[in-house]
């Protein structure tokens, strides 16, 4: 019986720590693709700017 139990303790182990490696990477690309829409957002609010800049000067 103790050994049923070890079994099944280390089964859940790596089943939790299966679950948390699987959120921590769901977790960065996430981080990844809020980074990269930011940075996307802020070249376009600055190329718009400039190109207002420039129009406005003729």
């Amino acid at each position: 019986m103790i050994h049923l139990s070890v079994a099944v303790g280390r089964f859940v182990e790596a089943l939790f720590y299966a679950i948390l490696r699987v959120a921590g990477v769901i977790t960065g690309v996430v981080l990844l693709v809020a980074l990269a829409g930011l940075a996307l957002f802020l070249l376009a609010r600055w190329m718009i700017g400039r190109g207002r800049r420039k129009g406005a000067g003729r």
